[in-house]
């Protein structure tokens, strides 16, 4: 391995597959497939004094882990639920442009693939401060540890529609002309295997797609016949890891029944008795556990009820969600977290959205656009829990979510939001954004995000105190919440919504895995007087 070079404050390229810096320290060691390291997590904990009007009091804690990062990145397949749809469409045509380095015309002038708004493939990190000028070294955020590249992976998945790509491509109304033409050949060839429908969970909207389904309502069939689908993937194309990922309709919330749902066992009888309660996101989910592939729900609504939760922890298999974070609810988690920050009150929240593509459609039915609200509503409750000062107890922002149906905008989504805030001496502020986001242009490099990260966790062991054997990082993977707009979080642990944090917990973690202190902007060096 050869330590990291600069050029203009940016790590340089190096030769395909070498690494890009080795850290020099008696903490970490090198193996021929290992990255090892010991590691000392320091935080403080803070508990309230014996006598009422005691101070806190505040206690610094260390605590020491290793971790053991498997360095060589298997071949990984990624297998889409709604693979036929906007998001699974657009993906795997701009994965084909990449890979082939397709340029197309645009009335703008000629267009390169790309992958920008991909965390990963097109955001950089700060690894350091040069040695000689003191200036920020940033390293591509690939870099940090070996992860999978986009190019490499292996799609397939399911889908109601039986459409094959390049129609489902067409019919989406997405990319530019031009650039479907010249991958109209490989689209046409790939198609998606039957999928699980139940009309119950989805807008009744959606029924005349539904032409590739898997037939018969015996849910632990359709359990069984996911898994062999999934068996025959990976075994087809020579698969080391197959990752699962939910891009379909949203579905209506599922009730939380006791005896149903509520525990792994109870789910598994549920499912074999055909519980009308079972979605169909949480039977791919299931089966997706039972061959031990982590499964990611990409819709808002509660997939992982209690009992998936303790099916994924019981076989020790990764699973993340809910409903992916592209646009409004991004920019949401900043602003609010910057104005309860700066020591302003966020008195009302209203967010407003119309779109044209088969999402709006599914999400103007009311079950449907219930489980979008409630997804896009909590992502400030962390914020404003957060400052005592500006809000009592079980006080928060007005907050209202409105989504609207209107075909002729089509995948070009419309955000209106306004933002009420209390200021100084009874005075008040307001916020109003206008956002035209693409919507599956958005959301397509979330999806390879989350499966490249959630690969890269699988990879991911830890020892910690009187642990005998490494083990994985608990079966959520909250680490993916900065994709996310609901992020699910092991049970008792608390929800982060604030992007920054979200961002800055993710970098940490890896640099952890590597042996290098949390990111610090403190710059004491060039502060002090001497």
């Amino acid at each position: 391995m050869s330590p990291a070079t600069t050029n203009n404050n940016t790590a340089a390229g190096t030769p395909a597959g070498a690494p890009l810096f080795k850290v020099n320290s008696p903490n970490v060691v090198y193996t021929d497939s290992e990255i090892q390291t010991t590691y000392v997590y320091r935080d403080v904990k803070v508990s309230k004094g014996e006598a009422p009007g005691a101070p806190l009091q505040v206690t610094p804690v260390e605590t020491t882990y290793q971790f053991k990062v498997d360095t060589k990145v298997p071949k990984v397949g990624l297998m889409l639920v709604g693979w036929g749809g906007n998001n699974g469409s657009t993906l795997t045509a701009s994965i084909i442009a990449n890979r082939k380095n397709i340029s197309w015309r645009t009335k703008e002038g000629v267009q390169h693939p790309n992958y920008i708004g991909s965390l990963t493939q097109s955001s950089t990190l700060k690894l350091g401060t040069d040695a000689e000028t003191g200036h920020d070294v940033h390293i591509p955020f690939s870099q940090i540890l070996p992860m999978a590249s986009p190019n490499d992976l292996v799609l397939g998945g399911w889908d109601i529609s039986g459409e094959n790509l390049g129609s489902a491509m067409q019919r989406a109304c997405v990319l530019e002309w031009d650039l479907q033409r010249q991958v109209m050949e490989e689209m046409e060839g790939l198609k998606p295997l039957p999928s699980v429908y139940y009309p119950d969970f989805i807008a009744a909207n959606q029924g005349d797609r539904a032409d590739n389904v898997i037939p018969g309502a015996d849910k632990e069939a359709h359990v069984e016949v996911l898994r062999q689908n999934i068996r025959d993937f990976k075994q087809a194309n020579g698969l080391d890891r197959v990752i699962v990922l939910w891009t379909a309709n949203t579905e209506r919330f599922a009730d939380i029944i006791p005896g149903v749902n509520d525990t792994a066992d109870n789910l598994l009888a549920s499912i074999k008795t055909s519980h009308p309660e079972v979605s169909p996101s949480s039977i791919f989910a299931v089966a997706s556990i039972l061959e031990g592939c982590p499964f990611i729900n990409g819709s808002p609504q509660n997939t992982f009820v209690p009992g998936l939760i303790s099916l994924a922890t019981r076989h020790s298999v990764h699973i993340g969600g809910d409903d992916f974070k592209s646009g409004q609810t991004k920019i949401k988690s900043v602003l609010v977290d910057f104005l309860v920050s700066a020591g302003l009150k966020p008195i009302s929240i209203t967010s407003y959205n119309h779109l044209g593509n088969n999402d709006g459609k599914n999400l103007s039915a009311p079950e449907q656009f219930r489980s979008k609200e409630i997804s896009k509503s909590n992502v400030v409750d962390d914020m404003v829990a957060s400052n005592g000062i500006l809000y009592g107890k079980g006080e928060s922002p007005d907050h209202v979510v409105v989504i609207k149906y209107v075909p002729a905008v089509g995948d070009s989504k419309r955000a209106l939001d306004e933002y009420v805030s209390e200021i100084f001496m009874g005075g008040r502020n307001t916020i109003s954004l206008y956002n035209v986001c693409e919507d599956s242009l958005l959301a397509s490099p979330l999806i390879l995000d989350l499966a490249i990260l959630t690969e890269l966790m699988t990879r991911i062991q830890y020892k910690a105190g009187d642990m005998s054997e490494f083990a994985p990082f608990h079966s959520v993977l909250s680490i993916l919440s900065y994709m996310l707009k609901a992020p699910v979080v092991p049970p008792g642990a608390p929800v982060v919504n604030a992007l920054a944090k979200q961002r800055s917990a993710m970098e940490n973690i890896f640099r952890a895995c590597v042996g290098l202190p949390p990111q610090s902007d403190m710059l004491l060096e060039t502060r002090l007087s001497n």
